[in-house]
């Protein structure tokens, strides 16, 4: 357990959790000891996480003047964490009552911070308290759970100024997106992790200076990630989003099913959303209610192309393909719902994976752009032309099934129990679609009007005359079969780039 001294001689402790580079996490409570971050749901597999011990937290010492418990106090000490750990500039993490912490940090250290990232955060010290509406309405959203009605008694007693010990233990249930067992457990750790004299002092009784801290932040330069619990109350959704909107180039995000903890109501989906906004080479877009995250290449100014990828795969496969188009074009590459770093709603099909590509279109401006779609993104992108021929300039289907019931159909198939970089529930919903097809799918090829190429591997699964058949069937579509297998761009990437060529797109 490393330890350092701040500015003013108090010994504080931070712990490492993982390997990476380091993101430092402010723990909320206000004042709770940093140990209930735990792995924050396997982000510590992305990162070194650096969870701070508040002073008077936890194994930090208590400091000698009580009023450097204030949040305000409290930001050079997080100042001081960066000095030591050595790093120019830190990527911080603030949750909950730390939000505003992290948020205070940012307006007088903005030089010294790279990303931000507020979780389920506190938003009063900005002018933009949680309501008690606020947290009914979050209340009324769990009315179906058979602890509601002693937890909502609970909050009505706390809201009536009567708020007992009993009755703070009353609301946990809320502060969960489950109320299981491991949400049980961790919600009673929290009393003996919370430091209630440091709490108490942690709000200033003056307040701060809002409009000098707004003013700040709203002129930071730093990407800023804004994640709220669709379940909480404090802040609500809609709060958090007021909160994202201070900052120029911030991100908000309400990840579905959690509330005040997100990372144990859903730690892929927290870990997916934190690792896609710390990478420097992924971005993400809403696109029709659903995070999709992307990557580029390429001047942006250049011609756009979009890589939509197969079954399990994601935006990574396309790299060196995408590497070599980006010298005459602006290349995309999205990671479809259900794939990659993108959301996983759990529900699939090859007309969701139409839509993502639509909405993608959309949101990045890129009407008429090249869709180049392998195998699942082939189809996707099949039906999105026909559905909307004006969208799409260019047409380029790789290896993709024809949409003709495979005989024999294909038997269930079998999860594999290593982790997997998709949701697997993807399988059985696209292998039900390739037994029973929407005919229309086959039927509607004659309505695509971009010019098309239908690029095949002749050691592929996928029936090549059918893919000839395909072709012919789009008006000005053509059909080149390449020495390769299912995954011909990986297999004969040079092949497969000529191909490219001979189409005008290279």
């Amino acid at each position: 357990m490393p330890i350092f001294s701040t500015y003013d001689g108090t010994e504080l402790a931070y712990h490492l959790v993982g390997e990476g580079e380091p993101l430092i996490c402010l723990p909320g409570g206000p004042m709770r000891a940093a140990r209930y971050f735990g792995d924050l749901g396997g982000l510590s597999r992305v990162r070194q996480l650096v969870l701070l011990d508040l002073r008077g937290t936890g194994d930090s010492a208590v400091p000698q003047d009580p009023s450097t418990y204030r949040i305000d106090r409290l930001v050079d000490d997080v100042e001081a964490l960066r000095a030591h750990l050595g790093l120019e500039q830190a990527d911080v993490l603030g949750h909950s009552a730390s939000g505003e912490l992290a948020a205070l940090y940012a307006a007088k250290y903005p030089r010294r911070l790279r990303s931000l990232i507020l979780v389920t955060p506190g938003t009063g010290t900005l002018g933009l308290p949680a309501t008690d509406q606020d947290r009914r309405d979050a209340a009324a959203l769990r009315a179906h759970e058979p602890w509601y009605a002693g937890a909502r008694a609970a909050l009505d007693e706390i809201q009536a100024g009567r708020a007992t010990p009993e009755a703070w233990a009353g609301i946990r249930p809320f502060m969960y997106g489950r109320w299981d067992s491991a949400a049980q457990a961790h919600a009673a750790e929290s009393p003996a992790q919370r430091n209630a004299l440091a709490g108490s002092l942690y709000y200033p009784e003056e307040g701060l200076d809002t409009e000098a801290t707004v003013a700040a932040l709203r002129e930071l330069p730093v990407p800023v990630l804004v994640l709220a619990g669709e379940y909480d109350g404090g802040p609500s959704p809609d709060r958090a989003a007021e909160f994202a909107a201070l900052f120029p180039h911030a991100e908000f995000v309400v990840q579905r099913g959690a509330a005040h903890f997100p990372w144990m109501d859903g730690p892929g989906a927290f870990v997916r959303t934190v690792a896609a906004f710390l990478d420097p080479d992924v971005r993400s877009v809403q696109a029709g209610g659903i995070r999709l995250a992307y990557r580029t290449w390429g001047d942006p100014s250049a011609p756009p192309v979009v890589l939509a990828h197969g079954r399990g795969g994601s935006s990574l496969d396309w790299t060196g393909i995408a590497e070599r188009l980006a010298v005459r074009h602006r290349v995309y590459a999205l990671d479809f719902r259900g794939h990659g770093l993108s959301d996983w709603p759990g529900r699939y099909s090859f007309e969701f994976f139409r839509d993502d590509l639509h909405a993608f279109l959309e949101a990045r401006n890129l009407s008429g752009a090249t869709v180049i779609g392998h195998s699942m993104g082939g189809a996707a992108a099949l039906l999105l032309a026909e559905r909307h021929p004006a969208l799409v300039g260019a047409l380029v289907i790789e290896d993709a099934p024809t949409m003709l019931p495979l005989d024999p159909p294909r038997p269930a198939a079998e999860q594999p129990p290593e982790e997997l970089g998709f949701d697997w529930q993807v399988v059985p919903s696209i292998d039900a679609q390739l037994n029973a097809p929407d005919p229309a799918a086959r039927e509607c090829l004659g309505e695509i009007t971009a010019p098309a190429l239908v690029v095949g591997g002749t050691r592929s699964h996928v029936d090549q005359e059918q893919l000839a058949w395909m072709a012919k069937q789009i008006p000005g579509g053509r059909f080149v079969s390449v020495e390769a297998g299912h995954l011909v761009h990986a297999d004969n990437p040079q092949a497969f780039l000529t191909a490219l060529r001979s189409f005008g797109v290279g």
